[in-house]
């Protein structure tokens, strides 16, 4: 049963992560930010007005690589002080201030890009010759050259970046430190709720009438501020229009999957397959929930319980290690040498307290670890996203270890795959050391529905096609208030569920959950990345050469375009073929969780 979330203070140290990784200490902090001031200003004065030659050009490279470096391991470390508590005012201060000054340098040195867009296609490409570092983001200069404004224009961006992107930060803040939750009750029983507890623990509560009770007391908050996180929405999606326009795309699509290397095509595939073809699987499977869960109907508040509620494996921190070794030793031994390093260096925060973010996360500072947020709660499935936030790890590590700092950043599209291969390669594991028991082999496989494939080809994808309706009205220059978001929401979730699932009250406030609205076109390429690693992990179990494929592939980082990425690793993602083998492979995972159902029941 859920309890009362501990502040951030009383916390053991173990299970929260080490920054001390990025800095020891805050003065070695402050001491980069110094530099780094500094550096733009030599950088500026060095450079600006000079960047017409491919010597010069690449000079200002290397320095401009480090430059970036030490502004993102900055930059890093303030935020996530303030990820794991949004209480914290202190953390928050110190991350508005140090902010504040990088952006600054920052914009000191928005001149470059605007000088060297302007340089004739001859010099870039010959610049693009020569520099060891930097050759992808040359490229992308050039590739951006037509959507290029005056440099005036540019510094001027470049100046208020922080303020044109604030929409995340007051959504943040709304979700994590002003909404204050309160108590629910059940046959006269107190509850407490909250963003974490909600969704870490009473979605999946086996006690229908708690579960459904946490919904609804749940959703009445949320409604509370409704038009306030309508407000902060509109705001991002508005100025992602004004941005579009402003750099003469032809739509607001265009211009957030240009920075993706990524066609329309490949974007609407993603979203029409999956509602057209995965409904009817998914909608089986809510059926299976409903009847295993003996439910006098099935209604939305009931789509993330177990398939068998009375068993799910109980897992500690220091037996998932054991899990996530073997599991992933398929990978290699210097893929386990960091695995081992992730626990004895303490990369995981596990923490429960109150102010943290929910969900999870990886972040990856360049050639400085990674730190991965997310919230124990001793469920196996913790396992599975423990695995997922790894893979980003393992991905970044050898990016990182093989790809300069301007060629290490991955397009969306495809930087779930590394993340959500790491959950399949668990559940074959898993499969695979309990291959004689029957209801285990039901409960791997309902994770892999409810949690990967749920997860990543549902909740993402309804998020995405959900999405796709608010920019089409942007597009038109229409608003986008949230009577309106609402609507848009329940109309996806109809199309996808049918009446296989009764859509209570509520519902509709989804779109207020999720912080993947504030960062472009990101929800569909979860679906995107997992098509990948679902093909390539098809394929590991066939070829022993594809692990070697697939790592290559991980090292390639920016180099490569997502179509590219996808090849590498043995994968055509310029057709629907992969994606409908995809989601035929989905469904017969949940045709042999029936098999096994009707069996365990005869």
């Amino acid at each position: 049963m859920a309890e009362t979330l501990k502040k951030r203070s009383e916390i053991p140290e173990n299970l929260k992560w080490d920054l001390s990784l990025i800095y020891e200490n805050d003065d070695a902090m402050y001491r980069d930010l110094e530099k780094v001031v500094k550096m733009a200003d030599e950088i500026e004065q060095e450079f600006k007005g000079h960047l017409n030659t491919a010597d010069a050009i690449c000079k200002c490279m290397d320095q401009l690589a480090e430059f970036h470096c030490t502004v993102s391991w900055i930059g890093e470390y303030t935020m996530l002080a303030v990820s794991v508590d949004y209480t914290d005012a202190k953390a928050l201060k110190r991350d508005e201030k140090v902010s504040n000054e990088y952006r600054k340098a920052i914009s000191k040195l928005s001149f470059i890009e605007g000088e060297i867009g302007e340089a004739d296609a001859k010099v870039i490409e010959e610049a693009i010759e020569k520099t060891a570092i930097a050759k992808n983001y040359l490229r992308d200069i050039l590739r951006a050259q037509p959507h290029r404004l005056s440099p005036e224009t540019e510094f001027v961006l470049s100046t208020l970046d922080d303020t044109l992107n604030a929409s995340y930060g007051l959504y943040e803040q709304t979700k994590l430190a002003d909404m204050k939750f309160p108590d629910f009750e059940v046959d006269g029983k107190k509850y407490p709720l909250g963003y974490s507890l909600f969704e870490d623990n009473y979605e999946y509560e086996k006690d229908t009438a708690v579960r459904r009770a946490a919904f609804s007391a749940f959703s009445a908050k949320l409604r509370d501020y409704m038009y306030t996180t309508a407000a902060e929405y509109q705001m991002c999606v508005k100025q992602e229009k004004h941005m579009a326009d402003l750099r003469h795309f032809d739509n607001v699509f265009d211009y957030l999957l240009f920075s993706q290397k990524v066609t329309r095509e490949m974007y609407d595939r993603q979203i029409d397959l999956i509602m057209e073809k995965l409904s009817v699987h998914m909608r089986k499977y809510a059926k299976l929930l409903q009847r295993t869960n003996h439910l006098d109907k099935m209604t939305y508040a009931d789509l993330k319980i177990a398939l068998d509620p009375e068993y799910d494996p109980h897992v500690t921190i220091e037996q998932s290690k054991e899990y996530i070794l073997e599991g992933l030793s398929v990978l290699g031994e210097d893929y386990g040498k960091m695995l081992k390093e992730a626990y004895e260096k303490r990369w995981v925060d596990f923490a429960q307290n109150e102010g943290k973010s929910t969900g999870g996360f990886c972040a990856s500072p360049y050639q400085k670890g990674s730190f991965i947020l997310l919230s124990w709660n001793e469920r196996m499935s913790d396992v599975f996203t423990l695995a997922h936030e790894l893979g980003h790890a393992g991905h970044f590590r050898l990016c990182g270890q093989n790809q300069s700092f301007f060629d290490a950043e991955v397009s969306n599209y495809v930087v779930e795959a590394p993340s959500t291969m790491n959950e399949l390669l668990m559940a074959e594991y898993l499969k695979e050391k309990n291959a004689d028991d029957k209801r285990f082999r039901r409960w791997v496989l309902s994770a892999q529905i409810s949690n990967t494939y749920y997860h990543n080809f549902v909740t993402h994808l309804l998020e995405a096609a959900y999405q796709r309706e608010v920019y089409k009205l942007i597009d038109q220059g229409e608003a986008v208030p949230a009577e309106t978001l609402n609507e848009i929401y329940r109309g996806v979730l109809e199309k996808f569920w049918g009446d296989a699932v009764e859509l209570t009250d509520g519902c509709e406030l989804t779109w207020m959950r999720q912080p993947h609205y504030y960062m472009g076109l990101y929800s569909y390429c979860y679906s995107a990345s997992l098509t990948i690693a679902t093909e390539v992990a098809q394929r590991i179990r066939k070829d022993c050469q594809a692990v070697d494929d697939w790592k290559k592939t991980l090292m390639a980082g920016g180099t490569v375009t997502p179509a590219e990425f996808a090849k590498m690793a043995g994968v055509d993602v310029t057709t629907d073929r992969a994606l409908c083998d995809t989601i035929d492979y989905i469904g017969s995972i949940i045709d042999e969780i029936e098999q096994l159902t009707d069996e365990l029941e005869a």
